[in-house]
């Protein structure tokens, strides 16, 4: 009975999680302050060096047209702790045993936070694009390019945000969580080619952003927006095939030990 409940279950749910963040748009503003910041710093301040290495590299776009996939990256990933923090605070406050008592479903809890952080997520890439575009940003692969790069922003955007479910069962203390989740988040981001080439690394570390999930995903997102014609984005193709694989992967693995330790606690 329960599991015939699941999926009018998480739409109640993902609308009440969504009217909660419409209800304190500080969320939605603070989430997108730091990556308009990020773009500003890099376009303007290390802008003009980076583009000239690109330019040797064959990148024949504004610095923009590079930078803006790998924001993308970062406002997903860096947004997603929010599903974190959300059900660490819902555990605090014990909410999560009064849906523990009720005749729902107990997978469309953790379903329907995940599902309205895509919404949020849809959000604050839309306000990053528009940012983007007043720096110069453009999609220079036509319209069908765009929507696949938005679609593979969101899509990442959706196995973060199960990843950070699980943290947030895991560390439920809503403060914690926070710390808990720079920490995996932040050195991938920044040593995945977001904003800078990887080729200038040492060797090492080349070859670890080279292999890392967000490297795909970056590169993915670039080559979707870019088109393949370029040395910087001749893989796209792999690189697609590479980030659905890891974002789908994560989707399964991290969404199916999230509810069986949120069903295990109940």
């Amino acid at each position: 009975m329960k599991s015939a409940m699941f999926f009018p279950d998480t739409v109640v749910l993902a609308r009440r999680n969504f009217k909660r963040l419409l209800r304190t748009p500080q969320i939605l503003a603070f989430a997108t302050i730091q990556p308009v910041m990020f773009v500003l710093l890099f376009r303007y301040v290390f802008g003009a060096d980076i583009l000239f290495g690109l330019q040797r590299a064959g990148w024949k776009y504004e610095y923009a047209d590079y930078l803006i996939p790998g924001i993308l990256v970062q406002v997903t990933s860096f947004g997603s702790i929010a599903a974190a923090v959300g059900i660490a605070a819902d555990m605090g406050s014990g909410i999560m045993d009064r849906f523990r008592s009720l005749p729902m479903s107990q997978a469309a809890v953790l379903t329907g936070r995940t599902v309205s952080d895509i919404a949020r997520q849809l959000m604050t890439v839309t306000i990053i694009l528009i940012v983007g575009t007043m720096v110069g940003f453009r999609f220079h692969n036509g319209i069908a390019g765009a929507v696949g790069a938005i679609g593979m922003a969101l899509l990442f955007g959706f196995a973060m945000a199960w990843f950070f479910a699980w943290v947030g069962l895991r560390v439920t203390d809503a403060e914690a969580v926070q710390t808990a989740g720079f920490i995996p988040i932040f050195p991938l981001v920044f040593l995945s080619g977001a904003f800078t080439p990887i080729t200038g690394l040492p060797p090492i570390l080349e070859a670890f952003a080279r292999n890392q999930p967000l490297t795909h995903v970056v590169s993915a997102i670039r080559g979707l927006a870019q088109g393949s014609d370029m040395p910087l984005t001749a893989d796209t193709n792999h690189h697609i095939i590479m980030a659905t694989i890891w974002c789908v992967g994560s989707i399964v693995i991290f969404g199916y030990m999230s509810i069986r330790k949120f069903t295990k606690a109940a």
